[in-house]
């Protein structure tokens, strides 16, 4: 599935709801209360928060990182931002402006997180 066909499929889901009638100034604090919790999943991971010593972990993250996603989707369409348009035309910026070989001489410093990346 393309990105635009993700896009409408969500401005489907929120018309039929009528969501697409919030402000996008309540759908932005939402989107940060979510991109929070993915931040805090984060501090339980690489251990700087641990469970038991005055912390408690609660959610998952692929789920907090779904609905960041779908927040999103519902502020770039209330915006009307086409988001795979935007995507592609920021590519070649990007690859003109961040030179491969000097970036990956810079991140050697850093290790992956794991194998999959």
């Amino acid at each position: 599935m393309h990105l635009s066909q993700i896009q409408e499929l969500k401005r489907r889901f929120d018309k039929e709801r009528h969501w697409h009638k919030f402000p996008a100034s309540l759908v932005y604090v939402h989107l940060t209360e979510e991109l929070g919790e993915i931040g805090r999943q984060i501090l339980f991971e690489e251990g700087y928060k641990v469970k038991g010593l005055g912390h408690e972990l609660e959610g998952d993250l692929g789920r907090e990182f779904g609905q960041a996603f779908s927040l999103f989707l519902q502020l770039a369409n209330q915006l009307g931002v086409d988001l795979e348009k935007e995507f592609l035309e920021e590519m070649p910026i990007m690859e003109k402006r961040f030179d491969k070989a000097k970036w990956r001489s810079y991140v050697k410093r850093y290790k992956p997180r794991n194998s999959a990346r």
